[in-house]
């Protein structure tokens, strides 16, 4: 196995593009690094990094070795956090991709609810794409992937998936406000507040006016969740998201969720997932318990 240090050394060259960078955010000197580097390509017999004019890429040996690099260090902190599991003391790092819509509705309250409880540990969060979730999932880069329509990969495993009910997002003193469902057709009596094309929201609603056989011609389209919710909040037109989007505005009376009763309207379907390989280590375990016991009360287990 390549010493530990080594691995860092690589992981950060590979991320930064260049042994300057890396050695600042390393705090090294540059020449270690690099000495590191040359005598691992010379062990191999082949570069490890083709040096361009203005940054390092990754060779096709230096994909598979900084595969190698990432899982073992994964493995590395896994192995970290049981010990500290041993000990009693909790603490380790775990690693999150989601949404942003996620990171704008219920889950900065499940983590600050979990870093109280467990002090001592680290969560990082990033937003990605879709395809990216899957992609950090996949590849190891992330313990735990959170998202909705997620797309399936037979290397990943799901702890839980919510199906999220689709509704109309208005003011609480809007006229629908107090109504159990609305159906689209009735919705689109006031100015319409879209998800722009390409998020899984707008694919899901796409789906039911097609189905419906109704076009829409939004006030404001957009790929901003947030944006949504505040503008509905305002009563400049009705918006349309999941029930997890609203969970928090919801419960603070800004925002009231309204079903959608169209036979064509689907669901969104959450999931959290992680990779099969290497599986759940306990701290991120411990996470995801976290997770779904919240989507649990408030949308139901799929």
């Amino acid at each position: 196995m390549l010493h530990s240090r080594m691995l860092r050394y690589l992981d950060e060259v590979a991320r930064a593009g260049s042994i300057r960078k890396a050695a600042e955010r390393l705090n090294v000197a540059s020449s270690a690094i690099n000495r590191q580097i040359l005598a691992l390509e010379q062990e191999l017999g082949t570069p490890i990094f083709e040096r361009l004019r203005k940054r390092l890429r990754l060779t096709a040996t230096g994909e598979l070795v900084i595969g190698h690099v990432r899982q073992t260090l994964r493995e590395h902190e896994k192995v970290r956090a049981r010990i500290e599991d041993l000990r009693g003391l909790r603490h380790g790092r775990i690693t999150v991709a989601t949404m942003s819509g996620l990171t704008g509705s219920i889950l900065p309250r499940i983590i600050a609810a979990f870093c109280t409880r467990h002090p001592r540990v680290q969560v990082v969060v990033t937003v990605l794409p879709v395809a990216d979730i899957v992609a950090a999932l996949s590849n190891g880069e992330v313990d735990l992937g959170l998202g909705f329509d997620l797309p399936y990969d037979p290397a990943l495993r799901t702890v839980a998936g919510f199906e999220c009910k689709l509704g109309a997002v208005v003011g609480p003193k809007h006229p629908l406000a107090a109504r159990g469902s609305v159906s689209l057709g009735v919705c689109l009596g006031y100015p319409i507040i879209l998800a722009q094309t390409g998020l899984t929201l707008r694919d899901a609603l796409d789906n039911a006016f097609a189905r419906s056989t109704i076009k829409v011609t939004p006030v404001l389209e957009t790929n901003a969740i947030e944006l949504i919710k505040r503008v509905s909040a305002l009563d400049l037109g009705i918006g349309f998201l999941n029930i997890v989007d609203v969970a928090e505005e919801r419960r603070r009376g800004e925002l009231a969720f309204i079903p959608l009763s169209d036979r064509h309207v689907r669901p969104q379907l959450l999931k959290i997932m992680y990779r099969e390989k290497g599986g759940l280590d306990p701290l991120a375990n411990l996470l995801a318990e976290e997770i779904k016991s919240t989507f649990d009360e408030l949308v139901g287990t799929a």
